[in-house]
């Protein structure tokens, strides 16, 4: 139980980080934050009754998924069309249900919790549902399917679940609904993030409790090829892939100290922050999402502690995001377009859902 227990803080903490996400060396040579040729557009939205949303994916077309929690802080699924009409659901019986990713037909992967525990689901475009647990699956009292995770466009679902034994493993569920539980060479436990169209599967692990994460890279037919940034560091957390298996995410320094890395599909590591990025204890530079084109998004935590969205396009240009009235950008999803979407808080503390529109 204690592991069991120290994992879930973990889980949790990486959420509050990465929805929060702890949950390139371009820039080092003075590209800095610019302003775009014309102004993006900014549309902030909240499902009905919501007093937190949180957009996890964004469709081609512009369809966003998500999470919200109501006033009783029960939390909940939602869909929003392209024109803005949100959809609400759960899961039959859910007594919380959390969204990892939509794909371009609609699809919707995640998980929830019923009087019996904690459990897969996939929820089809026509609002229908079909529930799953990986085999050995067991955790009566903490999720056992623990954000984030990702769906592709074949409607095949990467998640992680904890066994009878407290270890907590990765999994991929085929479109056939055929599972299949994955670890990296060595791994006591393994965070599968997101899957790309091809089935390619980005993650990281620890080999030793509480040592350093590790990235990973499972190739479509299983194989594993593990790594870290470049020199000490003191972990490296991939977060997004792209259908040509470039990935993103943040590595921290021996100082603790994010920064953002993008590792093209030759293995090669390019790492960067942006220019106003505090170098404070978990401050830095943390991307969150990458689409086909190499463009990146995430947040940055500046020195004086706040944080902002930011766009880093392929040619290096980083260009801060912040809604209107924002007190804390995060934002978690790009899509072919550039659409973004995340979550920031108003002055109040409440957050919101946006998306920003080239």
């Amino acid at each position: 139980m204690p592991k069991r227990l120290a994992f879930a803080a973990f889980c949790a903490a990486a959420r509050q980080k990465g929805a929060l996400a702890v949950c390139v060396a371009i820039c080092a040579f003075g590209l800095g934050v610019s302003a775009s040729d014309h102004e993006p557009t900014i549309i902030t939205f909240d499902p009905p009754g919501a007093i937190l949303t949180i957009p996890t994916s964004i469709t081609p077309a512009g369809v966003i998924a998500g999470n919200y929690y109501d006033a009783n802080l029960v939390e909940h699924g939602f869909v929003r069309s392209r024109q803005g009409t949100l959809t609400t659901f759960d899961p039959p019986h859910s007594i919380f249900t959390i969204v990892w990713g939509i794909n371009p037909a609609g699809a919707i992967g995640g998980s929830y919790c019923d009087a019996t525990g904690c459990h897969g689901f996939l929820r089809l475009r026509d609002g229908s549902f079909t529930t799953f647990d990986p085999p050995g699956t067991i955790e009566p009292n903490l999720p056992a399917f623990v954000p984030p995770g990702g769906i592709n466009p074949a409607g095949a679902i990467t998640g992680n679940y904890f066994d009878a034994q407290d270890v907590y493993h990765g999994f991929l569920r085929a479109s056939d609904g055929a599972i299949t539980s994955f670890d990296p060479p060595g791994s006591i436990f393994t965070q599968a993030f997101v899957i790309n169209p091809a089935g390619a599967i980005t993650g990281y692990y620890s080999d030793v409790l509480f040592a350093p994460l590790h990235g990973f890279l499972r190739a479509p037919d299983g194989t594993f090829t593990t790594f870290d940034a470049p020199g000490p560091v003191n972990g490296t957390l991939p977060q997004s892939i792209n259908p040509a298996g470039a990935i993103a995410g943040s590595y921290f320094d021996t100082n603790t100290v994010a920064h953002g890395f993008l590792r093209p599909p030759d293995g090669t590591f390019i790492a960067f922050d942006v220019p106003d990025a505090g170098t404070g204890l978990f401050q830095g530079t943390y991307p969150s999402g990458l689409n086909p084109s190499g463009a990146i998004t995430g947040y940055y935590q500046d020195a004086s502690g706040v944080i902002h969205g930011f766009l880093r396009t392929r040619n290096g240009t980083i260009t801060s995001i912040d809604p209107p009235g924002s007190v804390g950008t995060f934002p978690s999803a790009i899509n072919p377009a550039g659409a973004i979407t995340g979550t920031y808080s108003d002055a109040s503390f409440l957050q919101h859902g946006f998306v920003r529109i080239p």
